[in-house]
This record gives C-alpha cells, structure tokens and sequence, in this order.
C-alpha cells in the first residue's frame, strides 16, 4: 500500500465519523419512536374503530409504516458501515481505494467516509468496465 492518511487526518476523520454516526443514532430513535405509536394499531387502525376509519386511511397509515421501517433499516444500514468505517481507520486502510490502491481525496471521505473506492474506480464499476 503506498498511500495512506497521516495520524492527525485519521482522527480528523474518525471525529467525523464519531459525530455522523450520533446523528444517525438520533435519527434511528426518533424513527423508532414513530414506529412505536404507530404499532399500537393493526394495519393502520384500532381494534375498537375498524368501521369508523376510511379504507384509504387505513392503506396510508399502513404505507407511512412501512416507508417508516424502511428509513430505519437504510439508517441503520448506514450506521453499520460507519462502523466499518471506523475499523479501517483502525486497521491502516482507510481512504485507500481497494482496486487501484490509490489515496481516495480528502473531500470524498469526508462527504461519504464509507467510501471503499475512488471515483474512477466507482465509476468505472458503474460502467462495467472492471
């Protein structure tokens, strides 16, 4: 590997990383949170009130619950390779683009530290070209 980040850029990176992933944690719990009151019905209504809710009520609580589970899981999924962000600042190997080996721009990691290739890379993976 003949590029890598100093020390001092590491933990520049790893504080961002540290701060992204606590905005992505407040995010899930308040995710969390709307899914909470909203289970408390079945299919968007309660027990008690299934004939004195709209039909189309009931279909568009139902779709915001399920576009609700669905930013938690892509969060959460973020999340997780926030984490694998951080154990490649651990192990030497981040921001260093694994086709090329190439040192990924300083930019780049900080917009999408989860960044595992350059953008030629990227792209040319995109194109289906390697």
């Amino acid at each position: 590997m003949a590029n890598k980040y100093s020390k001092a850029k590491l933990e520049k990176f790893k504080k961002a990383i540290t701060i992204k992933m606590g905005s992505v944690s407040e995010d899930i719990e308040t995710i969390k949170e709307g899914i909470g009151t909203a289970s408390n019905k079945q299919g968007g209504v309660t027990p008690d009130s299934i004939f004195s809710v709209h039909m189309a009520d009931a279909g568009t609580d139902s779709h915001e619950q399920e576009k609700s589970f669905m930013l938690m899981n892509r969060e959460s999924d973020y999340f997780k390779k926030l984490k694998v962000a951080l154990e490649r600042i651990e192990k030497g190997t981040f921001g260093v683009c694994k086709v090329c080996d190439a040192l990924i721009p300083e930019e780049r990691m900080i917009e999408v530290p989860n960044a595992t290739k350059c953008v030629q890379c990227k792209e040319n993976e995109k194109l289906g070209l390697k």
